[in-house]
């Protein structure tokens, strides 16, 4: 399928990018009006863009069906101050609740069943039952277009960030899954960022990994090891070396077993380099394809 903007409707343009492009971290928004009303709100077009100053961005945008704008945005030019609340799965479905187009005067706070709290720093309040709340003023609004979809980049500040304890590890880190937060795919699709769902990629910062170019060639046009593999193989820093002292003794019967057959020996160590690298265990799976 090949999709060209402006040769589709914009709603399903909108479904596609959506669906494509996500999981989405959910902002929701807390702002005042002129006149100190509360309006709540959740928005996936969210996302930290820098830290030195800390910057965060998120996009109320114009509604594709009728292009008209969202209460968080017309409270956004009247008070330019935000609580952006950090959504978990606990509170999934409040949060839900609160995106319902409710008349201005009416409180998402009441309608979905949020505690508000003051803010220590800013008018809006923050919703207590977030595990992470976050002070924010707004430094800009950028207007990326005036018809029905159109976003509006409200560049935010934080001034002050409240984070509960209880998702906190013991080395005061948040621990991703006692923090549970959920994130939008498309349409109806939400994803909980916690369980199984959460795994670890070793990522080089100032040490380069060989790459895979660098692969033997057996190790590179292997029928079982995927590229997965391959990129965990390759992010050592240099080539490993065979270690005399590496016992193991899978990779012994291995040898016992599949010496006679060159290929069938070549597939039981990938198999086996396959299953140590779903562990995590790279240095010892370079071991066992270091034997071939």
């Amino acid at each position: 399928m090949q999709i060209i903007p402006g040769q589709v409707t914009t709603a399903v343009l909108q479904g596609y990018l959506q669906g494509a492009i996500a999981p989405r971290p959910i902002c929701f928004a807390s702002t005042i009006d002129k006149e100190g009303r509360p309006n709540l709100s959740p928005f996936s077009f969210f996302n930290i863009f820098g830290t030195n100053p800390a910057t965060l961005i998120f996009s109320p945008s114009r509604r594709v069906r009728d292009n008209t704008t969202k209460h968080t945005l017309e409270n956004l030019y009247e008070v330019k101050e935000v609580v952006i609340n950090m959504v978990n799965y606990a509170m999934v479905q409040q949060a839900s609740l609160a995106s319902c187009e409710y008349p201005k005067a009416v409180s998402e706070f009441e309608k979905a069943g949020f505690t508000p709290l003051a803010s220590e720093k800013i008018r809006p309040f923050r919703v207590k039952e977030s595990p992470v709340q976050i002070e924010c003023i707004v430094k800009q609004i950028i207007e990326t277009g005036t018809e029905g979809g159109a976003g509006n980049l409200v560049i935010c500040e934080p001034v002050m960030i409240h984070i509960n304890d209880e998702v906190l590890n013991e080395k005061g880190g948040i621990d991703p899954h006692k923090l549970d937060l959920v994130a939008r795919m498309g349409g109806d699709y939400y994803c909980r960022a916690s369980g199984d769902a959460v795994f670890e990629v070793a990522k080089p910062n100032t040490a380069l990994g060989i790459g895979i170019d660098a692969l033997p060639l057996h190790i590179r046009n292997s029928k079982i090891l995927t590229g997965n593999h391959l990129g965990q193989l390759a992010n050592v820093h240099e080539h490993p070396v065979i270690d005399p002292a590496f016992e193991d003794e899978h990779l012994k019967n291995i040898f016992q077993y599949y010496s006679i057959t060159p290929e069938e020996m070549e597939r039981e160590l990938h198999a086996y380099a396959q299953r140590l690298l779903n562990e995590g265990k790279v240095a010892e799976a370079w071991q066992v394809l270091l034997a071939l």
